[in-house]
């Protein structure tokens, strides 16, 4: 992908702080954001690449359902073994469909791509093998996740695997704390100014609402998955799959 430029957004002193949106200015410093956010990022696109080589079948349809800018979608094209297939990415942000555009025109791929911009609510999931949501269900409105991963577990294929990657909360207060301030840390290290990171949280506050280990796994079994488990966790962000 192209050089982004480096996350200034939260660094100087706000009056009043807006409630965060993938906007154009996000979109500009989004993937050094994400590196110096989210710990293992590199590792849950990976890993999603390579989950695709496995689960990805012939004749059948990949979602990357809140994609941004395409960096897991990228990843399965460039691992994606199986034959007649096409991946479909959603994002309801045009300026992240626009630059996503960009990126899988930059790379070539023997898997079709289509980027819609969309409302994922309303995508209808069909003939799939595979369905990615990468830190995506965490910003749709909490009493509609359910039906989004009912939605997705009845358009995918027996066999055919969730993968769900999310910051969440932990039930126990102090064992939020901790991970809450390990992940502040790792903002640190990054360069992240405490005024920035104190900024970006009440910028989020409204925006984001990680849910709790626990009540991914309730709405998986609700949804009729037969299997699912937690593969991958640094504090507080994890990943999962789900097979149908």
């Amino acid at each position: 992908m192209n050089q982004s430029k480096p996350d200034l957004i939260y660094s100087s002193p706000q009056s009043k702080i807006k409630d965060f949106s993938f906007d154009a200015q996000v979109v500009e410093v989004f993937p050094d954001m994400i590196k110096r956010s989210v710990p293992g990022y590199s590792t849950i696109i990976e890993t999603i690449g390579r989950l695709s080589q496995q689960y990805v079948n012939d004749n059948s349809n990949i979602y990357d359902l809140g994609c941004s800018l395409g960096a897991a979608t990228l990843a399965m094209r460039q691992n994606i073994q199986a034959k007649n297939c096409q991946i479909i990415a959603v994002d309801n942000s045009q300026a992240m469909i626009e630059r996503c555009q960009m990126h899988i025109n930059a790379f070539k791929g023997e898997t079709p791509c289509h980027i819609i911009q969309q409302d994922i609510l309303e995508t209808v999931i069909e003939q799939a093998s595979m369905v990615v949501l990468n830190f995506t269900l965490q910003f749709i409105d909490t009493n509609a996740r359910q039906q989004l991963i009912n939605n997705i577990a009845k358009g995918l294929k027996k066999g055919g695997i969730l993968v769900l990657s999310e910051k969440i909360n932990h039930p126990e207060q102090a064992c939020q704390q901790l991970l809450t301030e390990l992940h502040h840390d790792f903002k640190r290290a990054n360069g992240y100014s405490d005024l920035e990171i104190a900024q970006k949280r009440s910028a989020l506050e409204q925006v984001m609402k990680p849910d709790s280990l626990a009540s991914h796994f309730e709405r998986f079994e609700q949804a009729g998955f037969s299997h699912a488990t937690t593969w991958f966790q640094c504090f507080n962000f994890v990943s999962m799959v789900a097979i149908k």
